[in-house]
């Protein structure tokens, strides 16, 4: 860290996230947006002018709050900017945007092998190269004085002037990247995409200083650095290998967010195979900040309690309805309710099931409460997946959901779980890109169990949900 403060721009697929850090790493302030889906003609396209209007207002409000010296970008997996000149070429496709028939079947014979790319084949535009080869189907001159950036990069280039690309973002299951050699896949070599690329940088490469339109906009000192940026389940993971409970340990970290992603630290990263995982239950291998791979298996967590619970109620994290919703646990449990996956179709370790209730609870908490154990079991069998041992770091917003965070610990009874503090892990983790040795603001904490046997419960859940996955 320099001895000036820094700003992390977040940008995710639901929020997008401005945080200001001291020197030393403690939080000065924090504000956030709710992402839109605009139109785009033939698409839905990411909110990139409302996101960038509202990132001008706050960093000028940031500005008055310190000396500001570096802003490190971070940004959602599956997804992309092509830029022509000074601005976009066409408006960034949202990954949630269906991939017409006619372009499924001629894509996917195209992209490939899992063995190589660590890329499930998943729906909509959630692999990227499926983005691209959509893009120029519509048109066939896009890449005419074009590059293509990561989103992460996407917001460096917007304030620093320079194009970049970078491994952990072209890592997650783009199609795009072989983890395991560390260069563009044959798929983006054959289609012409490794050349469409900006230049490869490092995450912690600063790209340059504040463009002197953006000073102008914020307020921010002409010579503010503008690092290249990262995927932010990677910054989490980042982030985590900042604690000595985590650090060079045999650990996964699990995020949490609009998506749940696993992600493993094997003791030898060497002994990382593609063949141990099963690509058709949402298991890949992303890229961490120096090019190593990580198993790693996710699921639409977020989504699915979102649906679950409806988005005008009472959330399964908000502090102050913890108790409750523990006290209201075994009470759902005795009554036979039950979840069974999935609610976000296509993702995740049963992505053929139709999610459905058993015994639905008419009591708020107690229906909150058999959803958040049904995060548990999803994730539990995710990180089963993935070979999870030893240790569980579970950091984001649902690390603050007890019934969640308990269940787990109950569940994996031979691993130790943490917690880190909710909404800064990410952005400690981009701090830590400033400098390693960063510690962090707060120590991890270690989840206490259950008093309940839930090994029943969990066992008759799995019978369920794959007689239903098999069924569909």
């Amino acid at each position: 860290m320099t001895g000036r403060a820094t700003i992390v721009l977040d940008v995710g697929k639901t929020l997008a996230k401005l945080s200001l850090w001291s020197p030393g790493g403690t939080l000065i302030e924090r504000r956030m947006r709710a992402n839109a889906r605009v139109e785009a003609g033939h698409y839905i396209a990411l909110d990139a002018a409302g996101i960038e209007t509202w990132v001008a207002e706050t960093l000028r409000d940031l500005a008055r709050l310190a000396d500001v010296g570096a802003i490190v970008p971070v940004g959602h997996g599956a997804a992309a900017a092509i830029i022509r000149g000074d601005r976009l070429a066409c408006p960034p496709l949202d990954y949630e945007e269906p991939m017409p028939t006619m372009l499924r079947a001629p894509y996917d014979a195209e992209r490939g092998p899992f063995t190589e790319t660590g890329s499930p084949a998943l729906p909509d535009g959630l692999n990227l190269g499926a983005q691209l080869y959509r893009l120029e189907a519509i048109d066939p001159t896009l890449r005419e004085g074009t590059r293509i950036l990561p989103w992460a990069q996407y917001w460096g280039w917007l304030l620093s002037g320079v194009a970049a690309s970078e491994a952990t973002s072209l890592g997650c299951h783009t199609d795009l990247w072989n983890p395991l050699a560390g260069w563009p896949s044959a798929l983006a070599e054959r289609q012409g995409w490794a050349s469409w690329l900006a230049p490869l940088h490092r995450a912690d490469d600063i790209l340059g200083t504040l463009t002197p339109a953006w000073v102008a906009r914020t307020g921010l000192p002409a010579d503010t650095a503008i690092y290249c940026g990262l995927h932010d389940s990677n910054a989490a993971l980042l982030a985590a290998r900042g604690f000595a409970e985590i650090a060079g340990h045999e650990s996964t970290v699990l995020s949490t967010g609009t998506w749940f992603v696993a992600m493993r630290s094997p003791r030898d990263a060497a002994s990382v195979e593609t063949g141990a995982l099963d690509p058709a239950r949402d298991c890949l291998i992303n890229v961490d900040a120096f090019g190593k791979p990580v198993p790693s298996a996710r699921f639409m967590g977020g989504r699915e309690i979102e649906t679950l619970i409806g988005l005008d109620t009472r959330r399964i994290d908000i502090r102050p309805d913890q108790s409750a919703l523990l006290a209201a646990l075994p009470q759902a449990i005795e009554s036979g309710a039950m979840v069974l996956p999935s609610f976000a179709p296509g993702f995740g370790p049963f992505p053929h099931g139709r999610g459905r209730w058993v015994a639905m609870p008419g009591d708020p908490a107690a229906r909150r409460a058999a959803v958040s154990l049904y995060a548990a079991l999803v994730a539990d069998t995710a990180l089963d997946l993935i070979g999870t041992k030893e240790r569980l770091l579970i950091e984001g917003r649902f690390a603050e959901s007890q019934v969640f965070v308990r269940a787990l610990a109950t569940l994996r009874p031979d691993v130790a779980v943490y917690v880190g503090k909710a909404h800064n892990d990410v952005s400690y983790g981009a701090l830590r890109l400033l400098g390693a040795a960063l510690p962090p603001a707060e120590p991890l904490e270690r989840v206490a169990p259950l008093g309940l046997d839930l090994a029943p419960y969990r066992d008759q859940w799995r019978r369920e949900a794959e007689h239903m996955e098999e069924a569909a």
